[in-house]
């Protein structure tokens, strides 16, 4: 009997601890549930997706002149003096370089020699016509005679008129052994060098004439066909930042540079006292073309995973996270543009978001770091309804009464 009492008070020994380790047990399993459903919720920067019509495409470009003639000499030769340097200020008619005219001198006494002969060809031709038409008229020769002479005079005529032509070629073969400068402007470019030789129409020098002034800049292949001709822009100069100028697309080239593959395009002033220096840098800005429906997020905003694209949207009403997959489009400087997966009004996160996790409670914020009030109703709405509760519980502490025991429990 005594052996009995002993192994029930051994079993229910066993029980009690079994059942005190499985009550342990339960009650850590609801700690760490209630800790990780209570986790603090973290700031977070937020803003909305912009309409990719709002956005600016920033070009970088450089100040040119309108017109820019490739200056080259009509003739062939080697340059024997170079007479000015890239920024010298030249006016109209100033002679640039000029070529060795060792040739050109050969030519122009040949051609003066055949003019000479040709002259004293044609005065003898013109004296025995004389003299055979007074032979003629006594009936000394006959008719056929005289018109022999006749027309050999006439062809001392033709090549007197020749060897003049020949002279003038000549003449103006020496003059463009000089190369002067068509118009006022500014040296851009030097192509060549003394010693040189070049060929006819060879550039030598590029002249920025004076008068209007265009910025010059470089499009990408992917997006010139959104550029039109007369489209407007705003243009900034890096030396005076924050002053805009009005300006519009003057000239699209139709081909793309074989070094940078880009489209090169001539963004001209509207204003025509910018008083815009040469080789100055300058910024055009584009606003989006075409782009209706069409959202933009900043870079920052994006993440990926597994070669599909996400963003972070805030739930308006629970304030947790969600992972959106998106399609976007081509990446740009600062900001994407957003083809499927977002709406206009969709709160999304725009920095950190490789910390974030599915589910997560988040308190948006904005740039200025102030919260936001993501959802529908207003603030007085929602903090109504919280009043008129506590209102009624009160005055007969029936709410407190009842917690107490609950929490004794």
């Amino acid at each position: 009997m005594r052996e009995l009492v002993m192994f029930r008070s051994v079993v229910l020994s066993g029980l009690i601890a079994t059942g005190m380790a499985v009550a342990v047990l339960a009650l850590q399993g609801c700690s760490d549930a209630t800790s990780e459903s209570k986790a603090p919720a973290r700031p977070a920067l937020v803003a909305q997706p912009l309409s990719a019509d709002a956005s600016q495409d920033v070009f970088p470009g450089e100040v040119r002149a309108r017109y820019e003639p490739e200056l080259g000499f009509r003739i062939g030769g080697k340059i024997s003096q170079r007479l000015v340097d890239v920024g010298d200020r030249v006016s109209e008619g100033t002679v640039l370089a000029k070529l060795d005219t060792d040739d050109v001198s050969l030519q122009l006494d040949s051609a003066r020699a055949q003019m000479a002969s040709a002259q004293a060809d044609h005065k003898l031709a013109s004296s025995e016509l004389e003299r055979y038409r007074e032979l003629m008229e006594r009936n000394v020769i006959s008719r056929s005679q005289f018109d022999s002479f006749e027309s050999r005079s006439d062809a001392s005529v033709a090549q007197l008129r020749q060897a003049r032509a020949n002279l003038n070629v000549a003449r103006n073969q020496a003059n463009y052994a000089s190369l002067k400068a068509p118009r006022d402007g500014v040296i851009a470019q030097r192509r060549a060098e003394a010693g040189q030789v070049v060929s006819p129409g060879q550039a030598v020098f590029v002249l920025a004439v004076d008068g209007d002034r265009e910025v010059r800049i470089d499009l990408p292949e992917q997006d010139v066909s959104s550029f039109k001709i007369g489209m407007p822009v705003a243009i900034e100069l890096w030396s005076r930042p924050g002053q805009v100028f009005e300006g519009k697309i003057r000239e699209l080239s139709p081909a793309a540079d074989p070094l940078s593959r880009t489209f090169e395009a001539r963004v001209a002033f509207e204003n025509s006292s910018v008083g815009a220096d040469l080789g100055q840098s300058a910024r055009v800005f584009v606003s989006g073309a075409d782009n209706d429906g069409v959202l933009s997020i900043p870079l920052s905003a994006l993440t990926a995973e597994e070669g599909a694209t996400y963003v972070w949207v805030v739930n308006p009403d629970t304030l947790t996270l969600q992972k959106t997959p998106v399609e976007v489009g081509p990446y740009q400087e600062q900001v994407v543009p957003v083809m499927r997966g977002l709406k206009p009004q969709d709160w999304i996160v725009t920095a950190g978001t490789q910390l974030l996790r599915e589910g997560q409670a988040v308190i948006p914020l904005d740039r200025q770091n102030r919260q936001l009030d993501l959802s529908e109703e207003s603030p007085t709405a929602q903090a109504a309804p919280a009043d008129d509760n506590a209102s009624d519980a009160q005055p007969d502490g029936s709410a407190e009464t009842a917690t107490t025991p609950d929490a004794d429990e």
